[in-house]
């Protein structure tokens, strides 16, 4: 089963995420996009949080973004990948596959909850870096989502489930 869980900053979508893998079976790998940065104090403070909200029974793997497809595709029970923004983000010139990311996710045996930032509901960025993260991450979200069994949006701490429409 594939979940993906969509929120813009601070909307609680790794607590859900968190939550939802520690409903799964075990073991649960949780796989972080988002490698320290000894220089960056506000991003070492958030992923200590991350890392303190976790059982001490989960493992966590810090992948590169070209090693994430193989990771998922070697690995068995319940993954949690947060998040695909950060993927996106790690990447040289914000190029990912996102194809293959789906084929990964979609060959897995085991659950994986991926955690992906919702983009295009904020202010149009101002610089042409911004633009093209939004629209990768933004193409990103929609393969993942056309993958995935469920996909929830949350906001202020709060879930929606999406739903498909059927073209007319």
């Amino acid at each position: 089963m594939i979940t993906l869980v969509l929120g813009g900053a601070r909307s609680g979508k790794s607590a859900v995420a968190e939550a939802l893998a520690a409903e799964s079976p075990a073991p649960v790998i949780y796989v972080a996009t988002t490698t320290t940065d000894p220089a960056d104090d506000d991003l070492q403070e958030r992923i200590a949080r991350h890392r303190a909200r976790r059982p001490a029974a989960w493992a966590t793997l810090e992948v590169a973004p070209a090693s994430l497809g193989p990771v998922l595709r070697t690995t068995t029970g319940t993954v949690l990948v947060d998040s695909l923004g950060g993927w996106v983000a790690g990447a040289a010139d914000l190029t990912v596959d996102a194809h293959s990311l789906g084929d990964a996710l979609a060959a897995r045996q085991g659950d994986s909850v991926v955690v992906s930032e919702e983009v295009g509901m904020g202010v149009h960025p101002s610089t042409a870096v911004g633009r093209r993260f939004r629209d990768v991450l933004g193409e990103v979200n929609q393969v993942v989502a056309a993958r995935a069994d469920d996909v929830l949006l949350v906001v202020a701490g709060r879930v929606l489930r999406l739903h498909e429409i059927s073209p007319r």
